[in-house]
């Protein structure tokens, strides 16, 4: 193929290497996928360690103390 002449360019081969560039350089990246949203009232189970004089406060209170951490845990995340 070294010997072979090369073929001249057309307006049609340079007008495709011109579009074929402009729409690389113009063509917007697909965006990144969203992060997952918290829905509210959905729980997720976790495993968290906290101080025993603090789980006993709240387990004073009787049933619903796990319901009573996470309105703490809101209210200081403040929301």
């Amino acid at each position: 193929m070294a010997d072979q002449p090369r073929r001249p360019r057309t307006l049609n081969d340079a007008r495709s290497e011109a579009e074929a560039a402009f729409k690389r350089a113009t063509t917007k990246a697909a965006d990144a996928v969203p992060k997952t949203v918290a829905v509210p009232g959905v729980r997720e189970q976790v495993t968290l360690r906290i101080d025993q004089d603090v789980l006993q406060y709240f387990q004073e209170g009787g049933p619903g103390w796990q319901d009573r951490i996470n309105a703490a845990l809101r209210k200081a995340a403040g929301k």
